[in-house]
Formats: C-alpha cells, structure tokens, sequence
C-alpha cells in the first residue's frame, strides 16, 4: 500500500475511529499497562516520540501518568491527527504536545527524545529495506540507550496454526461490530495491504534499523509488541 493509500484509508475512518474499536478497548489498555510499566523509570522531562500517533491512544495514557513530560506526535492523516491533539485539549495535556501532520522524515530535527513508540505502524510498509530505514530514522531520533516500544500485526503465516489463530482474530473483529463489508476489506487487506511476517523476521527488521536486540512482551491475538533499545550511534538528521 503506497502511502497516499494508507493516508486515505484513515483520513475517511478518523471521525469514528475510537467509537468503531471501543469494543477492542480490553486489548488496547493491557498493552498500555505494559507499557507505562517498561516506560516508568524514566526520569521527569523525559521526550516521548509518537510516530504514526493516530488518535493518540499511547500519547494521552502517558501524558495523563507523566505531568512532567512531553511528546510529539507524528501522524500523515490530518484528521486523526485532529481527533488527537482534540482528545489532548481534553485531558489538559495539549501544552506539552507537538503536533506534526506528516512523516518522521519531514519533522524538524529536535533535541533527541528519551523514548519512541510506534504501534501498528510498520506492519503497513511492504518493503523489507523500507521497513528497516522506517526504524532507522526512528533511532536516529533516540538519544543513545533510548526506547523504542513497537508493536505490529505478526504470524507465520505459512504455518498451520496460522488459520486457526486468524479464525479466532476475524470472530475478535465481528465482535466489535466491523460490518461485513469492513470484514471483507479488512481480509483483502491483510493478504494485500498489509506485511505480516514471522515475529523473529519483524524483530530482525527492528533490529537492523541501529536496535539492541528486541525483546517481544506482549502479545494478543496477531498484535504482537517489542521493546528495544538504540545502540546505532548514527547523527540526528538535519
């Protein structure tokens, strides 16, 4: 999927995207809870990077446990983008917000932050070679040492279990209420639009974009998640 296909496909869903996956909250907020516990040694001031924030489900967690810290989220679709620094108006977390409509290659150069996370975003760069310059240029942006917290829709999908798994990830979609229409776009998508490797191939991808070895801890159903620290001592661009 080229990017203007991947913009488009959230430009038209952001208006309702929380309410349509409201029923997959559960799911959302473990990976969270996680995550603010990996995160929460961090030291006051920290600099979170949110890169394809969408709506700012992560953003608006740890700005809520974290006063002191602050965050910029990069996000291509201008409406979600919206619906986030809207959300974070309303939580009272906006002043410590950048908001960049855009890719990470198009952000200023900034101080380098402390953490980056990036949730169910490689998963749609096709491109093997692409995928590692897209956790690159994230490293890039990481202080030495700093967090990078990913996670992406992972299976082998050559195995057998894999159809037994991805039955019970459709009956997860159906029970929060996709249409049938969304469940047909959605499976065209996942053997179209979407890159769904083994997790060891999606870690070695992390891996190659200048990461210590990723450590997987989280997963559920096809999501699976990985921490991982920047060891590249590459320049910040610009």
């Amino acid at each position: 999927m080229q990017r203007h296909e991947v913009e488009a496909v959230f430009d038209k869903s952001a208006s309702g995207y929380d309410r349509q996956w409201s029923k997959l909250a559960p799911l959302r907020e473990a990976l969270h809870l996680l995550i603010a516990a990996l995160l929460s040694d961090l030291p006051d001031g920290t600099r979170v990077l949110c890169v394809g924030a969408g709506t700012g489900a992560e953003l608006i967690d740890l700005a809520l446990r974290h006063p002191s810290w602050t965050f910029t989220a990069v996000e291509p679709s201008v409406p979600m983008l919206d619906v986030c620094r809207r959300k974070a108006e309303e939580c009272g977390v906006a002043s410590r917000c950048v908001f960049h409509a855009g890719y990470l290659d198009s952000l200023p150069a900034t101080e380098p932050f402390d953490a980056a996370t990036a949730l169910l975003v490689s998963q749609f760069i096709l491109d093997r070679a692409a995928r590692s310059d897209f956790f690159r240029g994230i490293g890039a942006r990481l202080r030495p040492g700093g967090w990078l917290v990913s996670s992406d829709l992972a299976a082998d999908t050559g195995a057998a279990a894999y159809r037994s798994l991805l039955e019970v990830w459709w009956r997860v979609m159906r029970a929060a209420d996709a249409s049938p229409e969304g469940m047909d776009r959605m499976r065209a998508a996942y053997e179209r639009d979407v890159a769904i490797l083994p997790p060891e191939e999606v870690a070695a991808i992390v891996a190659s974009g200048g990461f210590e070895t990723p450590v997987r801890f989280f997963q559920s159903g096809l999501i699976h998640s990985w921490f991982a620290r920047r060891s590249a001592p590459d320049l910040l661009p610009g």
